[in-house]
């Protein structure tokens, strides 16, 4: 027969092991959302398309990480107020295309994310490709 000091003891140790079991449960599952949270944001593609435009500038600048960065308008045309399209570039020999080509008009392919990281650049577009577009004057 067990006496009422034992079962006390033993009462508390059920109580530390349960409470060790929720503590690590919820540590996991806290971590496992954090990492899943870092993913959809910072690493999981939302969207890929082309945009045509004249590029306006491409800059190599940054603090810490030195990213090239890019603007463009989205027209070929000379018209007054057009939309920009503002992107970086992690790819070195595209990064010196585009430099070569300001001025012109120019066919980009990109990757966008929901969040950008400071040594990818300073947008969620990513230009991953670029195709210099032939004007033809009437």
């Amino acid at each position: 027969m067990d006496s009422p000091k034992q079962t006390r003891v033993s009462g508390k140790n059920d109580f530390r092991r349960k409470a060790g079991r929720i503590l690590r449960t919820t540590t996991i599952i806290i971590i496992l959302v954090l990492v899943f949270t870092i993913y959809w944001f910072f690493f999981n593609r939302y969207g890929e398309g082309e945009r045509k435009g004249t590029l306006i500038k491409i800059t190599h600048r940054g603090n810490i990480f030195k990213t090239d960065e890019g603007e463009m308008w989205l027209s070929c045309r000379q018209t007054m107020n057009p939309e920009k399209f503002y992107f970086s570039v992690t790819n070195d020999s595209i990064a010196v295309v585009l430099k070569n080509l300001q001025d012109e008009c120019v066919q980009v392919s990109y990757v966008q994310y929901r969040a950008f990281l400071p040594w990818r650049g300073d947008n969620k577009y990513i230009v991953t490709g670029v195709t210099p577009i032939r004007q033809e004057n009437h």
